[in-house]
Protein backbone atom coordinates (compact mmCIF):
# COMPACT_ATOMS: atom_id res chain seq x y z
CA UNK A 1 0.00 0.00 0.00
CA UNK A 2 1.71 3.16 -1.25
CA UNK A 3 0.70 6.36 0.53
CA UNK A 4 1.07 10.06 -0.18
CA UNK A 5 0.65 12.48 2.69
CA UNK A 6 -0.29 16.11 2.10
CA UNK A 7 0.25 18.54 4.96
CA UNK A 8 3.47 17.65 6.74
CA UNK A 9 2.80 19.69 9.89
CA UNK A 10 2.31 18.55 13.47
CA UNK A 11 -0.62 16.24 12.73
CA UNK A 12 0.85 14.94 9.49
CA UNK A 13 3.82 13.56 11.38
CA UNK A 14 1.49 11.79 13.82
CA UNK A 15 0.04 9.89 10.86
CA UNK A 16 3.50 9.11 9.50
CA UNK A 17 4.56 7.73 12.90
CA UNK A 18 1.44 5.54 12.97
CA UNK A 19 1.90 4.30 9.39
CA UNK A 20 5.43 3.09 10.25
CA UNK A 21 3.82 0.42 12.46
CA UNK A 22 1.55 -1.01 9.73
CA UNK A 23 2.92 -3.91 7.68
CA UNK A 24 3.16 -3.46 3.93
CA UNK A 25 2.76 0.32 3.94
CA UNK A 26 5.21 2.52 2.05
CA UNK A 27 5.27 6.33 2.19
CA UNK A 28 6.04 7.39 -1.39
CA UNK A 29 5.24 11.11 -1.50
CA UNK A 30 5.17 14.03 0.94
CA UNK A 31 3.44 17.28 -0.05
CA UNK A 32 3.72 20.45 2.01
CA UNK A 33 3.29 24.18 1.55
CA UNK A 34 7.04 24.75 1.90
CA UNK A 35 9.39 22.71 -0.31
CA UNK A 36 12.11 22.51 2.33
CA UNK A 37 9.68 21.14 4.94
CA UNK A 38 8.34 18.56 2.47
CA UNK A 39 11.89 17.43 1.59
CA UNK A 40 12.92 17.25 5.25
CA UNK A 41 9.90 15.12 6.24
CA UNK A 42 10.29 12.93 3.13
CA UNK A 43 13.90 12.20 4.10
CA UNK A 44 12.90 11.42 7.69
CA UNK A 45 10.24 8.90 6.66
CA UNK A 46 11.89 7.46 3.54
CA UNK A 47 9.58 8.90 0.89
CA UNK A 48 11.11 9.03 -2.59
CA UNK A 49 9.17 12.15 -3.64
CA UNK A 50 8.40 15.52 -2.10
CA UNK A 51 6.73 18.62 -3.48
CA UNK A 52 4.45 21.57 -2.84
CA UNK A 53 1.42 20.69 -5.00
CA UNK A 54 -1.06 17.86 -4.34
CA UNK A 55 -1.38 17.41 -8.11
CA UNK A 56 2.21 16.14 -8.18
CA UNK A 57 1.32 13.22 -5.93
CA UNK A 58 -1.98 12.53 -7.71
CA UNK A 59 -0.17 12.18 -11.03
CA UNK A 60 2.15 9.46 -9.70
CA UNK A 61 1.52 5.79 -10.42
CA UNK A 62 3.23 4.76 -7.17
CA UNK A 63 0.49 6.34 -5.02
CA UNK A 64 -2.53 4.18 -4.14
CA UNK A 65 -4.03 6.41 -1.44
CA UNK A 66 -3.68 9.87 0.04
CA UNK A 67 -3.93 11.17 3.61
CA UNK A 68 -4.87 14.86 3.77
CA UNK A 69 -3.63 16.86 6.78
CA UNK A 70 -3.95 20.20 5.04
CA UNK A 71 -5.81 23.33 6.22
CA UNK A 72 -9.54 22.84 6.86
CA UNK A 73 -10.56 25.14 4.01
CA UNK A 74 -8.86 22.82 1.48
CA UNK A 75 -10.21 19.48 2.71
CA UNK A 76 -13.34 19.00 0.59
CA UNK A 77 -11.83 20.23 -2.68
CA UNK A 78 -8.70 18.11 -2.22
CA UNK A 79 -10.64 14.99 -1.19
CA UNK A 80 -12.69 15.27 -4.39
CA UNK A 81 -9.49 15.79 -6.44
CA UNK A 82 -7.95 12.64 -4.94
CA UNK A 83 -10.96 10.52 -5.89
CA UNK A 84 -11.13 12.04 -9.37
CA UNK A 85 -7.51 10.91 -9.78
CA UNK A 86 -8.49 7.37 -8.76
CA UNK A 87 -6.90 7.53 -5.30
CA UNK A 88 -8.45 6.36 -2.04
CA UNK A 89 -8.43 9.19 0.48
CA UNK A 90 -8.46 9.80 4.21
CA UNK A 91 -9.14 13.43 5.02
CA UNK A 92 -8.35 14.74 8.45
CA UNK A 93 -11.15 16.20 10.55
CA UNK A 94 -13.10 18.25 9.63
CA UNK A 95 -14.34 16.93 6.29
CA UNK A 96 -15.28 20.47 5.26
CA UNK A 97 -16.27 23.86 6.57
CA UNK A 98 -19.72 23.82 4.97
CA UNK A 99 -22.62 21.37 4.69
CA UNK A 100 -22.74 21.72 0.89
CA UNK A 101 -19.07 20.75 0.55
CA UNK A 102 -19.57 17.74 2.82
CA UNK A 103 -22.41 16.55 0.59
CA UNK A 104 -20.23 17.05 -2.51
CA UNK A 105 -17.51 14.79 -1.07
CA UNK A 106 -20.08 12.08 -0.32
CA UNK A 107 -21.44 12.31 -3.85
CA UNK A 108 -17.96 11.87 -5.34
CA UNK A 109 -17.23 8.87 -3.12
CA UNK A 110 -20.48 7.25 -4.23
CA UNK A 111 -19.67 7.96 -7.89
CA UNK A 112 -16.17 6.47 -7.71
CA UNK A 113 -16.63 3.66 -5.19
CA UNK A 114 -13.25 4.55 -3.67
CA UNK A 115 -12.59 4.48 0.07
CA UNK A 116 -13.20 7.95 1.49
CA UNK A 117 -12.64 8.15 5.22
CA UNK A 118 -12.65 11.09 7.63
CA UNK A 119 -10.29 11.36 10.60
CA UNK A 120 -12.77 11.19 13.46
CA UNK A 121 -10.13 9.84 15.83
CA UNK A 122 -12.40 9.53 18.86
CA UNK A 123 -14.09 6.52 17.22
CA UNK A 124 -10.68 4.79 17.37
CA UNK A 125 -9.19 5.78 20.73
CA UNK A 126 -9.08 2.63 22.95
CA UNK A 127 -10.92 4.53 25.71
CA UNK A 128 -13.93 5.28 23.53
CA UNK A 129 -13.80 1.86 21.85
CA UNK A 130 -14.08 0.28 25.31
CA UNK A 131 -17.24 2.29 26.01
CA UNK A 132 -18.61 1.58 22.52
CA UNK A 133 -18.12 -2.16 23.01
CA UNK A 134 -20.09 -1.94 26.28
CA UNK A 135 -22.91 -0.11 24.46
CA UNK A 136 -23.01 -2.60 21.57
CA UNK A 137 -22.95 -5.47 24.08
CA UNK A 138 -26.00 -4.07 25.89
CA UNK A 139 -24.04 -3.48 29.10
CA UNK A 140 -24.12 0.33 29.10
CA UNK A 141 -26.34 3.13 27.79
CA UNK A 142 -25.32 6.77 27.74
CA UNK A 143 -27.59 9.06 29.72
CA UNK A 144 -25.37 12.12 29.51
CA UNK A 145 -21.99 13.11 28.09
CA UNK A 146 -20.21 16.08 29.59
CA UNK A 147 -17.27 17.18 27.45
CA UNK A 148 -14.64 19.90 27.81
CA UNK A 149 -12.37 20.84 24.90
CA UNK A 150 -9.84 23.35 26.16
CA UNK A 151 -6.76 24.97 24.62
CA UNK A 152 -4.73 28.10 25.27
CA UNK A 153 -4.42 29.45 21.74
CA UNK A 154 -4.64 33.21 21.55
CA UNK A 155 -2.17 33.23 18.66
CA UNK A 156 -2.42 31.25 15.42
CA UNK A 157 -0.20 28.31 16.40
CA UNK A 158 -0.30 24.57 15.72
CA UNK A 159 0.16 21.68 18.18
CA UNK A 160 3.97 22.07 17.95
CA UNK A 161 3.82 25.79 18.79
CA UNK A 162 4.60 26.77 15.20
CA UNK A 163 2.81 29.54 13.28
CA UNK A 164 -0.17 28.31 11.26
CA UNK A 165 -0.94 29.36 7.68
CA UNK A 166 -4.67 29.04 8.39
CA UNK A 167 -7.10 29.75 11.23
CA UNK A 168 -8.51 26.96 13.40
CA UNK A 169 -12.20 26.87 14.40
CA UNK A 170 -13.93 25.63 17.55
CA UNK A 171 -17.14 24.58 15.78
CA UNK A 172 -16.06 23.14 12.42
CA UNK A 173 -12.94 21.43 13.79
CA UNK A 174 -12.91 20.77 17.52
CA UNK A 175 -16.65 20.37 18.11
CA UNK A 176 -16.81 17.92 15.19
CA UNK A 177 -14.95 15.32 17.28
CA UNK A 178 -17.56 15.36 20.04
CA UNK A 179 -20.65 15.83 17.87
CA UNK A 180 -19.74 12.72 15.86
CA UNK A 181 -18.71 10.73 18.95
CA UNK A 182 -21.97 11.54 20.74
CA UNK A 183 -23.97 10.27 17.76
CA UNK A 184 -21.68 7.20 17.50
CA UNK A 185 -22.29 6.33 21.15
CA UNK A 186 -25.90 7.49 21.66
CA UNK A 187 -27.69 7.66 18.30
CA UNK A 188 -28.65 10.32 15.76
CA UNK A 189 -28.73 13.88 17.08
CA UNK A 190 -32.24 15.32 16.98
CA UNK A 191 -31.75 18.62 18.85
CA UNK A 192 -28.74 20.93 19.03
CA UNK A 193 -28.20 24.46 20.35
CA UNK A 194 -25.10 26.66 20.55
CA UNK A 195 -23.96 30.01 21.92
CA UNK A 196 -20.54 31.61 21.56
CA UNK A 197 -18.47 34.24 23.31
CA UNK A 198 -16.70 37.32 21.90
CA UNK A 199 -14.69 37.01 18.69
CA UNK A 200 -10.92 37.48 18.76
CA UNK A 201 -10.08 40.93 17.32
CA UNK A 202 -7.31 39.56 15.07
CA UNK A 203 -8.28 35.94 14.37
CA UNK A 204 -11.95 36.76 13.78
CA UNK A 205 -13.21 33.58 15.48
CA UNK A 206 -15.11 32.96 18.70
CA UNK A 207 -12.71 31.85 21.43
CA UNK A 208 -15.38 30.26 23.65
CA UNK A 209 -18.45 28.19 22.80
CA UNK A 210 -21.14 26.10 24.49
CA UNK A 211 -23.15 23.40 22.71
CA UNK A 212 -26.07 21.29 23.96
CA UNK A 213 -27.36 18.22 22.11
CA UNK A 214 -29.96 15.48 22.46
CA UNK A 215 -29.95 12.16 20.61
CA UNK A 216 -32.80 9.97 19.40
CA UNK A 217 -32.16 7.67 22.39
CA UNK A 218 -32.94 10.55 24.78
CA UNK A 219 -29.32 10.96 25.89
CA UNK A 220 -27.99 14.50 26.25
CA UNK A 221 -24.56 16.05 25.75
CA UNK A 222 -23.08 19.30 27.03
CA UNK A 223 -19.92 20.47 25.24
CA UNK A 224 -17.81 23.40 26.42
CA UNK A 225 -15.00 24.65 24.16
CA UNK A 226 -12.36 27.32 24.69
CA UNK A 227 -9.15 28.69 23.18
CA UNK A 228 -8.76 30.82 26.34
CA UNK A 229 -8.15 28.10 28.94
CA UNK A 230 -4.80 28.53 30.71
CA UNK A 231 -4.68 25.08 32.28
CA UNK A 232 -4.76 21.40 31.30
CA UNK A 233 -5.12 21.22 27.51
CA UNK A 234 -7.11 18.75 25.45
CA UNK A 235 -10.54 17.14 25.53
CA UNK A 236 -12.00 15.34 28.52
CA UNK A 237 -15.13 13.21 28.25
CA UNK A 238 -17.40 12.15 31.10
CA UNK A 239 -19.84 9.38 30.19
CA UNK A 240 -22.70 9.14 32.67
CA UNK A 241 -24.64 5.96 32.00
CA UNK A 242 -27.24 3.63 33.44
CA UNK A 243 -24.67 1.17 34.82
CA UNK A 244 -21.43 3.13 35.21
CA UNK A 245 -19.59 6.44 34.84
CA UNK A 246 -16.46 6.69 32.74
CA UNK A 247 -13.97 9.51 32.16
CA UNK A 248 -11.95 9.35 28.95
CA UNK A 249 -8.78 11.34 28.37
CA UNK A 250 -7.62 10.55 24.84
CA UNK A 251 -6.36 6.94 24.98
CA UNK A 252 -6.82 6.56 28.78
CA UNK A 253 -9.99 5.65 30.69
CA UNK A 254 -10.95 5.77 34.37
CA UNK A 255 -14.15 5.26 36.33
CA UNK A 256 -16.11 8.17 37.76
CA UNK A 257 -14.06 7.62 40.93
CA UNK A 258 -10.78 7.97 38.99
CA UNK A 259 -10.02 4.24 39.13
CA UNK A 260 -7.91 3.27 36.07
CA UNK A 261 -9.49 0.81 33.61
CA UNK A 262 -7.16 -1.70 31.96
CA UNK A 263 -7.60 -1.35 28.20
CA UNK A 264 -5.23 -4.20 27.33
CA UNK A 265 -6.64 -6.23 24.47
CA UNK A 266 -9.28 -3.70 23.49
CA UNK A 267 -7.23 -2.74 20.41
CA UNK A 268 -3.93 -3.74 18.79
CA UNK A 269 -2.44 -0.34 19.63
CA UNK A 270 -2.90 2.35 22.26
CA UNK A 271 -2.49 5.09 19.61
CA UNK A 272 -5.79 6.37 18.20
CA UNK A 273 -4.15 7.87 15.08
CA UNK A 274 -2.43 4.59 14.25
CA UNK A 275 -5.70 2.68 14.75
CA UNK A 276 -7.45 5.14 12.44
CA UNK A 277 -4.79 4.57 9.77
CA UNK A 278 -4.98 0.79 10.25
CA UNK A 279 -8.71 0.95 9.51
CA UNK A 280 -8.09 3.04 6.37
CA UNK A 281 -5.51 0.57 5.01
CA UNK A 282 -7.62 -2.48 5.96
CA UNK A 283 -10.74 -1.08 4.26
CA UNK A 284 -8.82 -0.52 1.01
CA UNK A 285 -7.28 -3.99 1.11
CA UNK A 286 -10.59 -5.67 1.93
CA UNK A 287 -12.70 -3.59 -0.47
CA UNK A 288 -15.14 -2.46 2.24
CA UNK A 289 -16.52 0.69 3.83
CA UNK A 290 -14.36 1.84 6.75
CA UNK A 291 -15.52 2.93 10.15
CA UNK A 292 -15.67 6.75 9.96
CA UNK A 293 -16.42 6.71 6.23
CA UNK A 294 -17.74 9.96 4.79
CA UNK A 295 -21.19 8.36 4.70
CA UNK A 296 -21.09 7.44 8.40
CA UNK A 297 -19.92 10.85 9.62
CA UNK A 298 -21.95 13.02 7.23
CA UNK A 299 -24.75 13.71 9.72
CA UNK A 300 -22.22 15.34 12.04
CA UNK A 301 -21.74 18.04 9.39
CA UNK A 302 -25.49 18.50 9.03
CA UNK A 303 -25.60 19.31 12.75
CA UNK A 304 -22.58 21.62 12.54
CA UNK A 305 -24.10 23.41 9.53
CA UNK A 306 -27.31 24.02 11.46
CA UNK A 307 -25.36 25.27 14.50
CA UNK A 308 -23.25 27.56 12.30
CA UNK A 309 -26.41 29.08 10.80
CA UNK A 310 -27.83 29.57 14.28
CA UNK A 311 -24.68 31.33 15.49
CA UNK A 312 -24.67 33.60 12.42
CA UNK A 313 -28.30 34.53 13.16
CA UNK A 314 -27.37 35.27 16.78
CA UNK A 315 -24.57 37.57 15.56
CA UNK A 316 -27.22 39.44 13.61
CA UNK A 317 -29.14 40.09 16.86
CA UNK A 318 -26.17 41.62 18.68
Amino acid sequence: MRIALAGAGAFGEKHLDGLKNIDGVEITSIISRRAEQAAEVAAKYGAKHSGTELSEALARDDVDAVILCTPTQMHAEQAIACMEAGKHVQVEIPLSDSWADAEAVLKKSQETGLVCMVGHTRRFNPSHQYVHNKIVGGEFNVQQMDVQTYFFRRKNMNAKGEARSWTDHLLWHHAAHTIDLFAYQAGKIVTANAIQGPKHPELGIAMDMSIQMKSESGAICTLSLSFNNDGPLGTFFRYIGDTATYIARYDDLVTGKEEPIDLTGVTVSNNGIELQDREFIAAIREGREPNSSVQQVLDCYRVIGELAASLEAQDGWS
